[in-house]
C-alpha cells in the first residue's frame, strides 16, 4: 500500500493553482518548472484532473490551468480518487493468492483483509476532511515554524 506517482504529482499541481491568487491560471511549462515534472506528465496529470472537474483550462495567450473549485471546496479523498483510487480495496486480496488461483484466506475471516479495511477506513476519515485549502494552511504554517527555527539557531 503506497501511494503511486501520479497520485503525488496530481496533488502537488493542484497545490500550485491552489496558491494561486483569485484563479490565476498557470501553464503546463510553469506547473512544470516550479514542481519539477516533466511537461509531459503535468499534462497528463492536468486532463485527468480536468476530466474529474477539478481544474478548468483555457486558451490562448493568457490561457491556462486554474482551479476549477476554491481549494476549500476539494477534498484531497476526492482528488486522489480520480488520480488512482483506494489504497486498499478488496480486489487487493487477489493479487496475494500465492501459488493458487484465490487466496486462501477468500471463504473464510482474514485478519489480513480487515486490518487493511481498518487502515482504508482511518485513511479515508482524514484524507475526506482534508482539503487543498487545509494543505496550503499546514505547509504555511511548518514553513513559518522552520523560518522560526532557523532565526533561533
Amino acid at each position: 500500500m503506497k501511494l503511486s506517482s501520479s497520485e503525488e504529482y496530481g496533488l502537488r499541481c493542484l497545490l500550485q493553482l491552489a496558491r494561486q491568487p483569485g484563479g490565476h491560471s498557470l501553464t503546463i511549462p510553469e506547473i512544470s518548472q516550479a514542481e519539477g515534472i516533466t511537461h509531459h506528465n503535468v499534462a497528463k496529470l492536468l486532463r485527468i484532473l480536468r476530466q474529474g472537474g477539478f481544474v478548468a483550462s483555457a486558451r490562448g495567450q493568457q490561457g491556462g490551468y486554474a482551479l476549477a473549485k476554491p481549494p476549500d471546496q476539494i477534498a484531497v479523498a476526492d482528488a486522489l480518487a480520480t488520480l488512482g483510487g483506494r489504497l486498499f480495496d478488496a480486489s487487493f486480496c487477489d493479487h496475494f493468492a500465492g501459488s493458487a488461483d484465490c487466496c486462501t484466506h477468500s471463504l473464510t475471516a482474514c485478519s489480513v483483509r480487515a486490518l487493511w479495511g481498518q487502515v482504508q477506513q482511518a485513511v479515508d476519515q482524514i484524507l475526506s476532511r482534508t482539503t487543498l485549502a487545509d494543505l496550503l494552511e499546514q505547509g504555511y504554517a511548518l514553513a513559518d515554524e522552520e523560518t522560526l527555527l532557523d532565526i533561533s539557531a
